[in-house]
């Protein structure tokens, strides 16, 4: 059946179901578009159908003229009122622009000269030009609304003549002082970075605070739920009864999990200096940021580890990590020499390598760096108690238990 022979609205509701098949062709000239239109309301005596035979007739032009319902209902608005359907062409260009491309420019250059100042600022500087100097070509700027000014300013032709970028200002913390510390061969001059565990789903994982002393490398890591003042604060303060040495200098990056009130204000009761990164120095947290790679990660890994979990880390770093590369693991130590042009190199000589309590006991008056009422022979227990080699082999064995643990889910 072809279109022309389709004359009932019952044909119509065969064709729209796709029950009767009906060949037609696409019209692409809109003359001829509109002629065919009004044709078929001729055809079905559109006017007098009932509104539900309307509705077919409206779906079937639809579907067959390609325009929306809405252009369809304006066409048969138009046919209902004078008969027939006019195709209206539009000759207008458009609003006439009220600013042109000049004005443009000039705001452009205003703005320029007197470094952007506010909208009314502008407007009343287009104002004086205007009327105080004579320079009629203001005259549009200055009889322009303050918020169509801030238009304009974000308009193409202006951002293609000046583009303004203002950088964002740093805000200066007081918290810290700004240098290297400088702890002369003493132990007890820490620094401090924190290692995240990886996210999952948008939750994060635990933290790991890792704190190695400079001198010795000493290193305590405690593991957190949270880096919030609720866990942050007593996981510092079990830093501070893991190190064996009186704590005389703390040093950490810009991270706002230190460098906050609460954490100066305990580390100014032990009157412990306090000192924050430089910038461009990436040397500051070098020791610190060489042990996350070399420990933590080593051991856990970058996949994450639910924060639930975070009580049990914690336990395993104190009874068997903590012990394990502080008395069983030796490290290079660096030797600083001079050349003649003043630079210094750090050389890494085999001879120098030891466990970081091997070191502490190689400091000339060790004593005196512990902490009141501490010894070195104090802390020969753990460290001559099993070999090396019986201390890994513990070390790997807790491991496994507990990351069997986070596979199990308790």
């Amino acid at each position: 059946m072809k279109l022309e022979d389709v004359t009932t609205v019952d044909q119509l509701t065969d064709f729209l179901s796709g029950t009767q098949a009906v060949a037609f062709s696409i019209l692409s000239d809109t003359d001829a578009c509109y002629r065919w239109i009004q044709g078929e309301l001729v055809k079905f005596r559109y006017p007098g159908l009932s509104r539900g035979e309307k509705g077919v007739v409206i779906r079937y032009l639809v579907k067959v003229s390609g325009y929306s319902r809405q252009q369809l209902t304006r066409l048969i608005r138009q046919y209902r009122k004078t008969g027939t359907l006019k195709r209206r062409q539009r000759t207008l260009q458009g609003f006439v622009r009220r600013y042109t491309a000049q004005d443009i420019g000039l705001l452009a250059a205003m703005d320029g000269r007197h470094d952007t100042p506010c909208g009314p600022a502008v407007k009343k500087l287009c104002e004086r030009t205007c009327a105080v100097f004579g320079q009629t070509e203001y005259a549009a700027l200055a009889s322009i609304s303050v918020s169509h000014l801030y238009n304009l300013r974000k308009s193409a032709p202006y951002t293609r003549l000046r583009r303004h970028v203002e950088k964002t200002r740093p805000t200066r913390s007081l918290i810290g002082e700004r240098r290297q510390p400088r702890p002369h061969g003493h132990p007890g001059y820490i620094r401090i970075d924190t290692v995240h565990q990886g996210d999952l789903d948008g939750k994060k994982g635990v933290y790991h605070i890792n704190a190695v002393d400079e001198v010795t490398q000493f290193e305590v890591v405690c593991t957190v739920e949270k880096i919030s003042e609720r866990y942050l604060l007593p996981g510092l303060e079990q830093l501070l009864d893991t190190i064996p040495f009186q704590f005389l200098g703390f040093h950490a990056d810009n991270g706002s999990e230190h460098i906050n009130k609460r954490v100066a204000e305990l580390l100014g009761k032990l009157r412990v200096e306090f000192t924050k990164s430089r910038s461009r120095q990436s040397n500051d947290t070098a020791l610190a940021e060489s042990k996350n790679g070399a420990v933590i990660r080593q051991l856990f890994g970058y996949a994450h580890l639910p924060q639930r979990f975070a009580p049990r880390i914690n336990d395993f770093n104190q009874q068997y990590l903590n012990p394990d590369i502080n008395f069983h693991r030796p490290c290079f130590f660096p030797e600083t020499r001079t050349d003649d042009h003043g630079k210094q190199r750090k050389i890494y000589r085999y001879t120098n390598m030891m466990t970081p309590y091997d070191k502490l006991e190689s400091l000339p008056k060790a004593h005196d760096s512990l902490k009141p009422g501490g010894s070195v022979a104090i802390h020969d227990a753990p460290a001559y108690q099993i070999s090396d080699n019986q201390a890994a082999d513990r070390l790997q064995k807790a491991c496994q238990t507990l990351f069997k643990t986070f596979t199990n889910g308790y």
